[in-house]
């Protein structure tokens, strides 16, 4: 009988813990719960469009952006269980401190547009995805260079090229740009630019004038840019010299 007791309270828990689990990976359907996370996505700092409970293109590309920073499964969809982390995460911090300017973390597949105050906007981003490719008859690699760069030259609206088009490009070096693209994977997928989502990348260009720092980093390679901003004559170097980097 204590046998048969103990085998039937083990069934219960493995059911409650089973029911516990599909509850936590249950899709969040109704409009209060996604307004709600759209407007704490917000306030921590990814960009979400609109905050008006539609789980559209800006709410996904926050949802995806958060569920980059914080080691999440990347699916961009809205679970009671990314609902919950939603409400008890903290803002995004920037790896550079104390001026305003970009970073692209090429390991976490996102950019930051940092404010003079620290604070963060967050987008998803897709880097090269160190292929071998063929351009204008010479073999190249879809690498995204890493280091310390300026927005050079710009673009505005559609841009034509021999490796597709390109929206309101922000060229950093060479022919790599922060540029709106019609799809942004969740991993690693271009020529070498930074893909950006498209809803966001007008307003983006609009706050990245020419001038503007840019760091790329990964694991192994970050570059300050604080002594740029106390020897501005470093910067007007770079700026000069951003198409050949």
């Amino acid at each position: 009988m204590k046998v048969l007791l103990a085998t039937g309270l083990l069934l219960i828990s493995m059911l409650a813990d089973s029911r516990a689990q599909q509850k936590s990976t249950h899709h969040v359907s109704t409009r209060a719960q996604i307004k709600e996370a759209e407007r704490r996505l917000s306030e921590l700092g990814y960009w979400t469009g609109p905050v008006d409970g539609r789980l559209d293109e800006g709410t996904r590309s926050a949802l995806i952006a958060f569920q980059k920073w914080e080691g999440r499964a990347i699916t961009g969809k809205l679970t009671l269980e990314d609902l919950d982390a939603i409400r008890n995460s903290v803002p995004p911090k920037a790896r550079d401190l104390g001026y305003a300017h970009v970073e692209v973390d090429v390991d976490r597949q996102v950019l930051m547009l940092v404010n003079e105050d620290d604070g963060v906007r967050v987008l998803p981003v897709s880097t090269g995805n160190d292929k071998q490719f063929m351009d204008q008859g010479q073999m190249s690699v879809a690498y995204t260079p890493r280091g310390r760069f300026v927005v050079y030259d710009k673009t505005y609206g559609w841009e034509n090229g021999d490796l597709g088009s390109v929206y309101y490009a922000n060229y950093i070096s060479g022919g790599v740009a922060i540029h709106g693209y019609l799809t942004v994977p969740t991993t690693p997928a271009s020529h070498g630019c930074i893909r950006i989502p498209m809803f966001a990348a007008r307003e983006l260009s609009r706050l990245l004038p020419v001038g503007t720092i840019v760091l790329v980093y990964d694991k192994v390679s970050f570059v300050s840019a604080k002594d740029w901003i106390k020897n501005p004559k470093l910067k007007d170097a770079a700026l000069a010299n951003g198409a050949l980097q």
